[in-house]
């Protein structure tokens, strides 16, 4: 891709908040095994209390700084020829030849795009998308707004590439 491509990522508000959630999934996981722990091997010394604390905040702050690393890794890289998308599960390529529609859909809780194909298949991008509380994207409708444009412009002409 050349270097003036425009990315499209999770803002930092987003990735704390994907890992807040992992972190909170984890802690209550952590805790839920150290209560069954210590209901099946009781003992008559029961665990100190800050061990419970770092049952809690350990997963916390390691789901929080995994979600921000990850959210640098995710997201849209808009080429001339192609759009590039980008998680921790994979990549993928889109042609610009084959995109036929390009728009802005709820899907659940979120506003995401989506980038509908000429096979009738339809690909959702990882960036840009909005939702509420940690997932709320001020500049959403800009960024979709900057998605379509460039889209219109391959697809109807008007960029080299």
């Amino acid at each position: 891709m050349e270097a003036a491509s425009p990315t499209f990522r999770p803002t930092f508000q987003q990735a704390f908040g994907h890992g807040l959630y992992l972190g909170a999934l984890s802690a209550v996981a952590s805790v839920t095994t150290g209560v069954i722990a210590t209901m099946v091997w009781p003992g008559p010394a029961s665990p100190p209390a800050w061990s419970w604390a770092v049952l809690v905040l350990a997963p916390l702050m390691l789901g929080v700084a995994l979600g921000i690393m990850s959210g640098r890794r995710t997201g849209v890289e808009v080429g001339s020829r192609e759009i590039r998308t980008s998680s921790l599960l994979g990549e993928g390529e889109v042609p610009w030849n084959r995109v036929v529609d390009l728009r802005a859909e709820r899907r659940g809780r979120r506003n995401v795009v989506s980038v509908y194909l000429d096979s009738g298949a339809s690909v959702q991008l990882t960036a840009p998308y909005s939702g509420g509380l940690f997932a709320a994207d001020p500049q959403f409708e800009l960024k979709v707004f900057a998605l379509s444009h460039l889209w219109r412009s391959h697809r109807f002409g008007g960029l080299p590439g």
